[in-house]
């Protein structure tokens, strides 16, 4: 990579890795206790489990800060310059749609969850700490959408 190159996601890339080296000391902990021991750590799964939809979110956030989402440009590319404009915009609103409602029925998710004082299964820790990250990061993600359409803006 070039040295003068941005790099928008460096934040993201930061936390995913801190989420994946927790995940790898998680899961190798339990492994090792359940050679040593025939006994697993219970909270491991539910904790693993939560990571892994960290670490997903996170990287949304920065496959959308960067541009790498995942995009179907076989047609897109054979329309002009004038139609690919078209489609970017139209991919760019469903996205913001989507990723808003997200985010939006995300916290009526969480507050369910806190309002109710559900607990998580293994740990008994309320259930909200977890289900708040998800329309945290969709919230984030929208964020990025909207510099996104800055940065687009500042270009043109």
């Amino acid at each position: 990579m070039e040295p003068n190159k941005k790099q928008p996601a460096r934040i993201e890339r930061a936390l995913a890795a801190l989420v994946m080296a927790a995940l790898t000391l998680i899961t190798g902990a339990n492994v090792v206790m359940r050679y040593c021991t025939n006994v697993s750590f219970a909270m491991t799964e539910e904790v693993s489990v939560f990571l892994l939809m960290v670490l997903t979110l996170i990287g949304a956030v920065s496959a959308f800060a960067e541009g790498r989402h995942v995009r179907i440009t076989l047609f897109v590319n054979a329309l002009p310059a004038g139609g690919r404009r078209v489609c970017d915009a139209l991919a760019w609103c469903c996205n913001m749609a989507m990723f808003a409602m997200l985010a939006w029925l995300g916290v009526l998710a969480a507050w369910d969850d806190y309002s109710f004082e559900v607990t998580s299964p293994a740990l008994g820790v309320p259930q909200w700490w977890y289900s708040i990250w998800l329309p945290a990061f969709a919230a984030v993600i929208v964020l990025r959408l909207v510099l996104t359409l800055f940065r687009r803006g500042e270009r043109a």
